[in-house]
């Protein structure tokens, strides 16, 4: 954190924190659903399987959309 006198800035703006913070919790929950994935396969379920790698991979989707946001949020301050 920088501090000038009178003011406190932050080294990250609220939008590049916000997107982090979402990204974050993307990667929890790709990493979270090799879990739920073995737990269906074990029970034998294959509709679950097959829905849980579909949320898997829309979870990747979307972390990969939010990455590039972030990126650009970074370089300009804004989209």
């Amino acid at each position: 954190m920088v501090q000038t006198p009178g003011k406190t800035q932050n080294p990250v703006s609220n939008l590049e924190y916000d997107f982090l913070t979402v990204l974050h919790h993307k990667a929890e929950a790709i990493k979270a659903y090799e879990t739920y994935i073995n737990d269906a396969q074990q029970a034998g379920s294959q509709p679950c399987v097959e829905l849980f790698q579909k949320l898997r991979q829309s979870d990747i989707e979307h972390a990969q959309e939010i990455r590039r946001h972030l990126q650009e949020v970074m370089q300009k301050g804004k989209m």
